[in-house]
């Protein structure tokens, strides 16, 4: 039993160290301190993210040996992609950007998502299509940290960025609670997959792979030419 303490810590210690909150990026965010475009780039970008949480959701739930297991991933699917037209994260995302100020057919083309950032998305999407099932649940554990950072950025755009709409921060509001149950049921697959100290070395490597995603994600935004990755709040589609 102590093994699996000290090996859950293991796994704490990486999302609570690695995890991007820490990047400029985002400390200038929750600051105050961006300006309007540089929001408007990280709500494009991201958004090539967010919408491959479902896709990468999808190979994992293909990985599941049991029906009880695959419906309990399928969940995380719905979450994102909703059970209806206009509902679910995906959609609460797009809903940001145009509290932000931006077209959703401008995000939905994925005309300025920067190069950095696929990237960094294909690698995890190829992450969990070719790892085992452990990694790639182990990967997703960066949601130990996701509630906190949610509660975070919801203080920090209702204090500092009073020019987006309040309705446009449904989806951290929502995901504050969701990755609560998320990363509860994530870190009890992984404890109990991960038997051998090998396994457990592999589960912690994915964890902190998944956290270099994030950080590449934000390097790439915020190391990117002003006239790249954002749109303009006047262009059309």
């Amino acid at each position: 039993m102590s093994d699996v303490r000290e090996f859950e810590e293991r796994l704490r210690t990486v999302a609570r160290e690695r995890y991007h909150d820490r990047h400029p990026f985002n400390i200038r965010m929750h600051q105050g301190e961006l300006t309007p475009d540089e929001l408007r780039r990280w709500i494009a970008n991201r958004f090539h993210y967010q919408r491959h949480i479902p896709v990468k959701d999808a190979l994992i739930t293909a990985k599941l040996e049991t029906s009880a297991l695959r419906r309990m991933w399928l969940r995380r699917i719905q979450d994102h992609d909703g059970a209806a037209e206009g509902e679910g994260g995906i959609e609460r995302w797009l809903r940001l950007g145009e509290a932000a100020g931006l077209d959703r057919s401008l995000l939905l083309s994925g005309r300025s998502v920067l190069p950095g950032v696929r990237l960094a998305v294909d690698g995890y999407v190829n992450f969990c299509r070719l790892r085992s099932p452990l990694e790639a649940v182990a990967a997703s554990l960066t949601e130990l940290s996701a509630p906190d950072i949610m509660r975070t950025r919801i203080d920090a755009f209702e204090r500092h960025y009073r020019w987006i709409d309040g309705d446009g921060l449904a989806y951290f509001r929502t995901r504050e609670t969701q990755g609560r149950q998320d990363s509860r049921e994530a870190l009890d697959l992984v404890l109990s997959w991960a038997r051998s100290e090998d396994d457990r070395e592999r589960a912690v490597a994915a964890l902190a792979f998944k956290c270099d995603v994030l950080w590449s994600l934000l390097d790439a935004i915020d190391h990117a030419d002003p006239k790249e990755g954002h749109a303009d709040p006047e262009e059309g589609p």
